[in-house]
This record gives structure tokens, C-alpha cells and sequence, in this order.
């Protein structure tokens, strides 16, 4: 039995730019559950059956709150199709090595148009 509610979240991404969102895991779509010590792992692609786009840093930021952080570095996102909608996940490791879906969701990449 699942411990975590899975959230749907859409949002953008601006290609060539730092990108940083913050998220909350939760028992029941607004209870935080505790994250500390756990691991998160994200992924985006141009479809589910597709290859990785890339891979997203995940860090913790404040373990019992429930929050982390997905970040993408600007030389990563400079990488990304402009005007592209991906899929994205974020899958919690619990203590028993469960995989759970804690977020999922379309993710817009906005198109660069300063390349300096």
C-alpha cells in the first residue's frame, strides 16, 4: 500500500536557463510525509517510451517538512528541444526499498532566443 499521494504538476522550463522548483511529498495531498534520509530520483523525456532527456539533481530540503528540490543546470537545459513539452516523474526510494511515484506531470521548455 502506498505511503505517499502522487501529485500531478505542470510547469516550464527556459532553455539555456538555471532551473529550480520546489515540491512537497504528501500522505494525503496535504500532510507533509517525512523524506529524511530517503532518496528521490527525476527524470524528463519527450514521451514515456522515449530515452531520458535528462536526469534531474534532487535534493532534499527540508527532510520532515517534506520538501525537495529538482534542479537543471543552464548548459543542461541549453541542451533541451526549445518549444517542446516533455513528461517528467520523481520516484521516492522508502527505507524498504519500495520505488513510489511521488510527482508526475508535462513539463513546456520555452524556446532561447539570447545564445551568447
Amino acid at each position: 500500500m502506498a505511503v505517499t499521494v502522487k501529485s500531478a504538476e505542470n510547469f516550464s522550463i527556459d532553455q539555456g536557463a538555471d532551473f529550480s522548483r520546489t515540491l512537497t511529498v504528501t500522505t494525503d495531498g496535504t500532510t507533509a510525509y517525512d523524506i529524511s534520509g530517503l532518496t528521490l530520483q527525476a527524470q524528463m523525456r519527450k514521451s514515456y517510451a522515449s530515452t531520458a532527456a535528462t536526469t534531474f539533481t534532487c535534493t532534499i530540503v527540508s527532510g520532515t517538512a517534506g520538501t525537495y528540490k529538482l534542479e537543471l543546470t543552464d548548459v543542461v537545459t541549453a541542451a533541451l528541444d526549445g518549444d517542446t513539452r516533455y513528461v517528467y516523474d520523481v520516484e521516492l526510494i522508502l527505507a524498504d526499498s519500495t520505488i513510489e511515484k511521488v510527482h508526475h506531470g508535462i513539463i513546456t521548455v520555452n524556446a532561447e532566443a539570447t545564445k551568447i
